[in-house]
């Protein structure tokens, strides 16, 4: 999904037509309410679907922000199909995330609830600790929040490995395997737990598994810098071979960001086209980084495109914007700092290729 600089860098668009002093009031009137319900549909793409909904919300920012800079006929025809085509394949890609995690939650209570209850009538004096856990494991709700699932099994596990413990004494054979079960569960819900710190499409860190990293930074007084990246003309990937050599592109410029960064450092992929590297260095050190992501991971990358799987090659490069933590700077202002420099980087560029 294309990055609300995208749209701001836009070319200047033809003004829109005179309107009667009558007409004025109401198109202004209407142009409001219109980009307000874009930004409330993303807002609750966000709510209803953390994981996918930033870029829908980013998507319809950028769309509301073209229509209050240039307010046309032709604009608002742009944004209306716009609109329907990021809400389809944002739900596209809702349900089929959405199916796979129910699926993979369920599979883990439904083991976790069978090995309770077989423990159970396994061992009569304790049939009704075990029926009660069984009980409160088909309560668990919400199963579109990973982390309330995470929170939930965890004290499940906690609970069945406590009941374990105390038959240790009555059956060491039973106790051998409910350690084999509660292992088993725990190295799940670990996977589980890496999912949602993961960028679903790339692989990266995503947006949140960011965030908490640069809290972490601050409150550990650590010397780092925000590299914010904003891939240029992406938008023309996907026009031209497709959404799915568009991601097929993003999935390989996140791999080689990651392989040619240190493995202190975090790649991440803050939404749309834009990434964002964490650098353990201070700003002079980080110009000597960005150099090295310039050389290898800026450049030619072959795509598959459409139903045909055709491959072509495209080249590719980004915008880049660097950001030094200081004691002070909040998560937000540095974020900002990042990408204002990133917008100037851009700005620069455009100049010198006019």
């Amino acid at each position: 999904m294309i990055s609300l600089k995208k749209y701001l860098d836009l070319d200047d668009r033809p003004s829109t037509p005179k309107l009667g002093a009558a007409q004025e009031p109401l198109f202004a009137a209407a142009m409001e309410s219109y980009r307000a319900a874009l930004l409330a549909m993303g807002r609750n793409a966000v709510v209803g679907c953390p994981s996918l909904g930033l870029d829908l919300q980013t998507g319809l920012q950028g769309l509301e922000h073209r229509l209050a800079f240039n307010p046309t006929d032709e604009s608002i025809r742009w944004a209306q199909s716009q609109v329907e085509i990021q809400l389809q394949e944002w739900g596209a890609r809702t349900a089929e995330h959405l199916k796979a995690k129910s699926d993979e939650v369920k599979e883990l209570l439904i083991a976790l609830a069978h090995t309770a209850e077989a423990v159970g009538d396994r061992n009569q004096s304790y049939t009704g600790q075990f029926k009660d856990l069984t009980a409160r494991l088909e309560k668990i709700g919400n199963l579109d929040d990973l982390t309330q699932i995470r929170s939930s099994l965890v004290q499940r596990v906690t609970e069945l490995k406590n009941n374990v413990d105390q038959m240790t004494r009555d059956s060491q054979e039973l106790v051998a395997h409910l350690q084999a079960e509660v292992s088993t569960f725990q190295s799940r819900l670990k996977a589980v737990e890496s999912l949602v710190l993961k960028d679903e499409l790339t692989g990266v860190a995503n947006r949140r598994s960011l965030e908490e990293r640069i809290h972490w930074n601050i409150e550990q007084r650590k010397n780092f810098c925000v590299v914010m990246l904003d891939l240029n003309d992406f938008k023309q990937v996907n026009d031209k071979h497709g959404h799915l050599a568009g991601d097929d592109l993003l999935r390989q410029f996140a791999k080689e960001l990651q392989m040619n960064t240190r493995s202190g450092d975090l790649v991440g992929r803050w939404g749309g086209d834009e990434f964002i590297v964490l650098l353990l260095c201070d700003a002079a050190n980080a110009s000597f980084h960005v150099g090295r992501i310039r050389e290898w991971v800026f450049g030619k990358y072959t795509v598959t495109t459409g139903a045909h799987r055709k491959s072509v090659e495209v080249v590719m490069d980004a915008s880049v914007g660097v950001a030094e933590w200081h004691t002070g700077v909040t998560v937000e202002q540095l974020i900002a700092d990042a990408d204002s420099a990133m917008y100037r980087d851009k700005k620069q560029a455009r100049t010198v290729h006019a």
